[in-house]
Parts: C-alpha cells; structure tokens; sequence
C-alpha cells in the first residue's frame, strides 16, 4: 500500500483569512499543514520558496500541494530536491507578479514542465491574472486547465467557501479518499462530484 501524501496549503500574498476554502480546509482535511509565511504583506521570492520548501522536507514522505494565487508562482520556483518530493498540485487562481508591482520579485514565472501532476483551475473574470496567461502558464507547466465561468479569484470575495469541486480536484491527485475530522465529515461525500478537465 502506498503512503498517503501529507496535504500542504500554500496560501498567497496576504494569507487566506477564515472562510477562505484554504482555511476550512486546513481545518477539516486529515494530514494537512498549513505553510507560514514571515511577512504576508510584502512577500520576497527568497523567503516565501525558503518556507514552502522547510514545510515539504519537514515530511516523512510524499506531500500534494494546494496552492492559491501567489502561493501557485512560490510553488513553481521550489528547487529540484523540493519539487521531487511532490505527488501532484492543485494549483488555483494564479497570480501574475509581473503585472502587479508588490508581487514584482516572484518574476519572471517559471515556464517549464512541473515534475509532477498538477490540475490548474483559473477563472475567465479574475482581476489578478487574465485567463489567457492562466493558460499559458498550464501548457508550459504541463497542468491539466480547469477554467471556470466568472469566479473571480476564486476567494471568500467572489464566494468560494468549501469549494465542492476543488476538493473533487484535490481527491484526483490524492488518488485516496481525504479523510475529514468528524465535524466536516459531510465534505467528503464531494468527491463524488462530476468535473470537466480541458
């Protein structure tokens, strides 16, 4: 039997408040750790890849990332010996630091293929990151794009709390049943839901 990868949530620049599917997550899945960043209002590439990399290798085996906005560029800059650690990643609303100046440091975006699986869902209408470079960035990190209809940025903002779909997602790379705490346990009953990947 194979191990169960540990789930690692890699929020974006200014953190996932509660509410945010990120955060309910973290709370209701078995086996998730939430990455901590020093500084979630004026993010470094230096540091925030640092962080992200100490949480994987602070595993004892293979981890499944689940990353937003920024934490989806943080993720694509990890080092070989850190991304051959990752089963897949589900990569959601990703930003485009190159046309937001706080997030300047995290450019150029790697456009290479992922060493591993990875599911990209992007919205048509989010005002972080227009869809057309969504989908460039999953062709050239070899993602299957999963785009949604006027979600925004996929956030508490545009009306994301548990986020059925993505945990349908997130159950595809695990490639096991999530396993909840009892008092989220209706959240697993999700990944029956049907979804259509591009």
């Amino acid at each position: 039997m194979s191990q169960i990868p540990t789930l690692i949530i890699v929020p974006g620049w200014r953190d996932s408040g509660s509410g945010h599917w990120q955060s309910l997550w973290a709370e209701s899945l078995v086996g998730s750790v939430r990455v901590k960043q020093d500084d979630w209002m004026q993010p470094t590439r230096n540091a925030w890849v640092r962080c992200i990399s100490d949480t994987i290798l602070a595993q004892p085996g293979p981890v499944v990332v689940i990353a937003h906005s920024l934490g989806c560029i943080a993720t694509t800059h990890l080092p070989p010996e850190v991304a051959a650690r990752i089963q897949g990643a589900l990569l959601v609303a990703p930003a485009d630091p190159e046309r937001r100046g706080p997030l300047v440091d995290f450019a150029p975006v790697p456009y290479h293929a992922l060493p591993y699986r990875s599911v990209l869902v992007a919205s048509s209408n989010d005002p972080f990151c227009p869809v057309r470079t969504a989908g460039a960035y999953a062709r050239a990190w070899g993602s299957e794009f999963v785009r949604l209809q006027n979600a925004g940025h996929i956030n508490i903002e545009s009306g994301f709390g548990e986020w059925p779909l993505g945990l349908a997602l997130l159950q595809s790379l695990v490639g096991s049943p999530l396993l909840t705490q009892p008092a989220a346990s209706a959240v697993a009953s999700s990944s029956s839901l049907g979804f259509q990947i591009a």
